[in-house]
């Protein structure tokens, strides 16, 4: 009986065997041709549409009438994925052999895309009260930013200047970064990340995110708020937050291969970069995705020595299951990078390149080797601009997304990194007169100041460009007779010199960064409960107490000094001011060597909550309460310059006459709580017009420049430092029609707490720094982004910006004489804030036939108060970029740019007239009255603008 029926189940396993190899070998044994055509909603061809089998490297592209076919396929039923820029990609079922019409919506992805940044739980941008910006590879693909920061010129509401280069750049967003010049402090109100993380936790002068953030082939997308839930969902940046989020690996694998040639500035400097991006499956639902840049730049601004030199190597590893995923991400940055300084002005009106210089021109030191003291440590510190800014950065870390069940997940990122940043290029170009005592005193003291001859030389050939007499006047002082000047330059400020300070500085921090949030869900409502900390340990040290003298000129040559004569020390004879290169040693404290060191402790803990109250209507709010907690100490080397002779025991050399008086340290421990809170109300009138109304109040922690500031016994007991506050409203406007996506949010910004600190010439030289002063400024504008389609050839992308910024509340104090005794303030207050442009505009047109787009967007930054003085405005300019691209078949593509098109001088920054004394002062310290002189007399200031003209050729292969 067993056997029979035995034999019965194996004969019928047998035929359903044979059954099933028979049905699967008709079905591949149909192999043909999968072939159909493109269009969109109105019936028009759709070409250089991808065409691609699901899950397999099968891909081709439609033809100008929007045709395919994919040859040999031998699998009966396919699923296929058809997309297209501006349209919504679709998924299809085709059968071998049978042709088939696809249709594609046109994309509504602006409205309908789900964002994570500046939220507590994913939703589209039309039920989000955010104020967001977005932008794709495909977007960012098509231009050459000059720096990470530059790609945020494409948001509304923000104003980058970037003119310096790759680093030190400055991001504003409503008007929340006022009064900011020196690209340190660009950063200061918001939050620069990288997939949802912050690049770095602290900043201060010199050290910030930009240092360690380059956009390249592994970017996936941009994601930039302003204001509203940064002061809730970020960490210490109430002005906004943007999200540069990375490419993972998907279900087949794939790369791509960037490389691009360039021609920079008038003279065409050399530019070359190779990009790669690599990813795909590595096993049982695990993703991967690894790739980098190498980039050699000599710069249109070019120094003698490439100003970017370096790149960097990022992956990530995910590992996906049912009810979660794990990544685990790391990255490896090693980059030199220069900025540049700025150059000879003329003309406050239509501020250009003064005689001798242009756009192109720099003022960077020449390749120099310079070994000085170490006045901390011991031994010696060497120096050399060609070395630039060396920065280096190493980071891994992990994300876990889990779903919980019942409704709740939880989500948590943490990331380590090591940093550091070596500074070996000049802090800043100034011109020094040679009839100046101020000149004198700063090189030798007050014991080098003699009666004798001065003689400047060509540091290279030895050739004499100048000779001074030094004789007794008045009161006992020298006074200072040119009998002999060939120096070029002299028109712009006669029996003058380039004076360049320098020093190396070096930045280490090590950073620990973890952020969790538990999420709930219900029917209508979504809670939200998470934590940040931050630890960073930070250490810096400034050091390289030289100055060097140059000619006034395009790639100065440096000069070298020597005194024949009796100095008031009682030495005679031929004494050297300066090394044979043409470096001098700073007098005395004006050249301290200082090391900062500190801890950041940051916790903070943050609530969110949404209400779905009905289908249309959402409320949002959210709370943050932050603690911060710095200690540290801070060493200051006093130093003297005299008769003793210091490193090689002779007086005469003034050079290296620098020794250590004293080192003193002084500690501190401070604590900082906040409380943010931000709330909103979402109307959605439809599927294609919605409304928003938030109210935002954000605080800041100060940097740790506030710390690094107080390095003196007698001034730490002034160390107070003060929250900053910002108070937004703002109200937004969603609306999409046909081809159309708009966004409009006007807003109203209130900006607090602002310390402004400057610094003032002491009795008997040195310098001194005044008390602290805060401002209060108000900024009223509006945000317009819109996205607008025009036809299948035609399309056009704006945003816009136009605003008005006062200033509420502001004082300054003004330096009457040397010393604190006679200091006086003066207000500012009424007044418009400076550096803040009143219109930013940015508009590209794009025209697309087949596999052919080209684009020109033209981009205007409105006039801007110079300073908080109103004495006058930087004038507003326009800059042209132009793009084209062809594919040249599904794999290769060629693009060509042009940025700055018409070479245009735009001011995006100033200096003001003077010797390095007045330009510590700072520009608020240029008055009406300064200014009116300034004109009369056609004085030279000095500036820097956007880059130069540049070409690029683009080839990319995908694969």
């Amino acid at each position: 009986m067993r056997k029979n029926l035995l034999t019965k189940w194996t004969k019928r396993y047998i035929f359903l065997l044979l059954l099933w190899q028979f049905v699967s070998g008709l079905a591949y044994a149909q192999t043909g041709n999968i072939s159909g055509k493109v269009t969109d909603n109105n019936g028009n061809a759709v070409p250089g549409a991808s065409v691609k089998i699901k899950n397999t490297n099968r891909v081709t592209s439609t033809n100008t009438s929007g045709a395919f076919t994919l040859t040999d396929v031998n699998i009966a039923t396919v699923t296929l994925q058809i997309s297209y820029v501006g349209y919504q990609t679709k998924e299809i079922t085709a059968t071998v052999n049978k042709p088939i019409n696809i249709s594609l919506a046109e994309e509504s992805n602006k409205m309908d895309e789900i964002i994570v940044t500046g939220t507590f739980d994913k939703r589209k941008r039309m039920d989000a009260s955010v104020a967001i910006t977005t932008l794709n590879a495909v977007q960012m693909e098509r231009i050459v930013p000059a720096s990470a920061a530059d790609l945020l010129k494409n948001v509304p509401g923000v104003f980058v200047n970037s003119s310096v280069g790759e680093i030190r750049n400055s991001v504003a967003s409503r008007g929340i970064t006022v009064g900011t010049q020196d690209g340190s402090f660009g950063y200061e109100y918001v939050s620069m990340q990288e997939d949802g993380l912050p690049i770095t936790n602290t900043t201060y002068f010199g050290y910030g995110p930009d240092f360690f953030l380059r956009p390249d082939a592994t970017l996936g997308r941009l994601e930039a708020v302003r204001g509203g839930t940064a002061s809730i969902t970020a960490a210490n940046a109430p002005g906004g937050i943007f999200n540069y989020v990375s490419k993972t690996g998907g279900d087949v694998f794939e790369g791509e291969i960037r490389t691009k040639l360039g021609l920079v500035g008038i003279d065409g400097r050399g530019y070359s970069r190779a990009d790669l991006n690599l990813g795909g499956p590595m096993g049982d639902n695990w993703f991967y995705n690894v790739g980098g840049f190498y980039r050699y730049d000599q710069g249109g601004r070019y120094a003698g020595y490439p100003m970017n030199n370096g790149g960097q190597i990022k992956a990530n590893i995910v590992k996906k299951y049912k009810t979660g995923s794990l990544k685990f991400f790391g990255k490896y940055l090693n980059d030199r990078n220069g900025y540049a300084q700025f150059i000879p002005t003329t003309g406050f009106d239509n501020p250009q390149p003064a005689i001798g210089f242009d756009i192109n021109s720099t003022v960077l030191m020449p390749n120099i080797n310079y070994k000085s003291q170490d006045f901390i440590y011991g031994g010696s510190l060497n120096f050399n601009p060609s070395n630039l800014v060396k920065s280096t950065y190493r980071s891994g870390g992990l994300n876990w997304q889990q779903d919980l069940g019942g409704g709740w997940s939880l989500n948590n990122s943490a990331k380590y990194s090591s940093n550091t940043i070596l500074y070996n290029t000049p802090g800043g170009v100034s011109a020094m007169s040679a009839t100046d005592l101020t000149t004198y005193f700063l090189l030798t003291g007050n014991t080098g100041l003699g009666i004798g001859t001065y003689s400047f030389k060509d540091a290279q050939s030895g050739r004499e460009l100048m000779s001074v007499n030094s004789a007794l006047g008045a009161g006992g002082l020298p006074v200072y007779t040119v009998t002999k000047n060939e120096l070029p330059g002299q028109q712009l400020r006669p029996n003058s010199l380039f004076l360049t300070t320098f020093g190396a500085y070096k930045n280490s921090v090590k950073e620990f960064i973890d952020q969790f949030s538990l999420n709930k869900s219900i029917k209508n409502m979504n809670f939200t409960i998470g934590g940040y900390f931050g630890y960073s340990d930070v250490h810096r040290y400034s050091g390289l107490d030289g100055v060097a003298l140059s000619t006034i000129q395009n790639r100065p040559q440096l000069v070298s000094l020597t005194f024949n004569g009796v100095t008031l020390g009682g030495t005679s004879g031929l004494h050297q001011v300066t090394n044979k290169d043409g470096i001098a040693q700073a007098n005395g404290d004006n050249g301290a060597s200082l090391s900062f060191n500190a801890k950041q402790k940051q916790g903070a803990l943050f609530f969110g909550h949404t209400w779905n109250i009905t289908e249309k209507l959402t409320f949002d709010w959210g709370l943050r309460y932050e603690n911060v907690n710095v200690t540290g100490y801070n060493e200051r080397v006093y130093m003297k310059t005299g008769v003793q002779g210091g490193v090689d025991g002779d007086p005469k050399t003034f050079y290296d006459n620098n020794t250590v008086s004293k080192i003193t340290a002084v500690n501190f421990d401070k604590t900082l709580h906040t409380f943010s809170f931000s709330g909103a109300l979402n109307y959605k009138f439809n599927d294609n017009v919605a409304i928003y109304g938030r109210y935002s109040e954000g605080k800041k922690a100060p940097d740790l420049d506030v710390y690094f500031a107080a390095n003196r016994p007698e001034t730490i007991g002034l160390l107070n430092p003060m929250e900053r506050t910002t108070r937004q409203v703002e109200v937004g406007l969603k609306a999409r029609t046909k081809g159309l996506n708009l966004f409009v949010t006007p807003f109203y910004s209130i900006l607090s707490g602002v310390p402004n600190g400057q610094m003032f010439g002491a009795v008997g030289g040195g310098f001194y720094v005044p008390p602290m002063l805060y401002g209060k400024y108000r900024t009223l504008g509006v945000e317009i982004e819109a996205d607008y389609k025009i036809d299948n050839h035609f399309s056009i992308r704006g945003v816009a910006t136009f605003q008005r910024s006062k200033i509420a509340e502001f004082e300054a104090w003004v330096a009457n004489g040397a010393g604190p005794a006679d200091d006086t303030k003066i207000s500012y207050s009424g007044n418009e804030t400076d550096n803040n442009a009143r219109t930013i505009l940015n508009l590209t047109p794009t025209y697309t036939t087949g596999k052919f787009y080209t684009f020109l967007t033209w981009s205007y930054l409105g006039k801007r108060q110079a300073n908080a003085a109103n004495v006058f405005s930087l004038p507003g300019f326009s800059q042209f970029d132009f793009g084209a691209g062809y594919d040249i078949n599904k794999r290769l593509k060629l693009s060509a740019n042009v940025n700055n098109l018409f070479n245009e001088y735009g001011a995006m920054s100033w200096v003001r007239p003077g010797g390095i004394l007045e330009t510590l002062e700072g520009n608020n310290a240029f008055t009406q009255t300064l200014y009116n002189q300034a004109v009369q007399n056609n004085a030279p200031y000095s500036t820097v603008s956007i880059p130069p003209r540049a070409y690029f050729l683009t080839a990319s292969y995908k694969f």
